[in-house]
């Protein structure tokens, strides 16, 4: 736990949320500021700042998040969901805290598009797929 995160706060019990799930790895809260009906945050526990921060044997609090993202989808009459998981300033992450966005959405919710794609460049994707391959996963 960290004592300045707002996320360890609201698993420790010092701010109050709505709560739909908890157990020994995780705390499922309806998000503050949703972007959508249902907007939730899969929070696990244990404090890690970024998702390549937590060790490959702890992973399992992702056990549950099928279901989750199943009854949200349920209860909230979704036709689709993103789960975002944002790692880095750069990358949208405002609390540094792992956890998972649950975002239903609904037909023509205009809430976000890709931006264009272009094609992947073979030199470009050799390059990558050369350097992944000189590392241990």
């Amino acid at each position: 736990m960290s004592q300045d995160c707002i996320f360890c706060k609201i698993v420790s019990g010092q701010i109050p949320t709505y709560t739909l799930f908890e157990d020994e790895k995780v705390i499922v809260v309806l998000d503050a500021y949703p972007v959508s009906f249902g907007h939730a945050l899969f929070i696990p526990k244990k404090h890690y700042k970024t998702i390549d921060d937590v060790p490959e044997e702890e992973i399992d609090f992702l056990k549950k998040l099928p279901n989750i993202v199943k009854r949200i989808r349920e209860i909230t009459n979704a036709t689709g969901i993103n789960i975002w998981q944002n790692n880095g300033k750069d990358a949208g992450q405002t609390i540094p805290h792992v956890h998972f966005h649950i975002v239903p959405r609904y037909t023509n919710d205009n809430l976000f598009e890709f931006p264009a794609q272009k094609q992947l460049e073979e030199n470009e994707a050799r390059d990558i797929v050369e350097k992944f391959k000189q590392s241990d996963v």
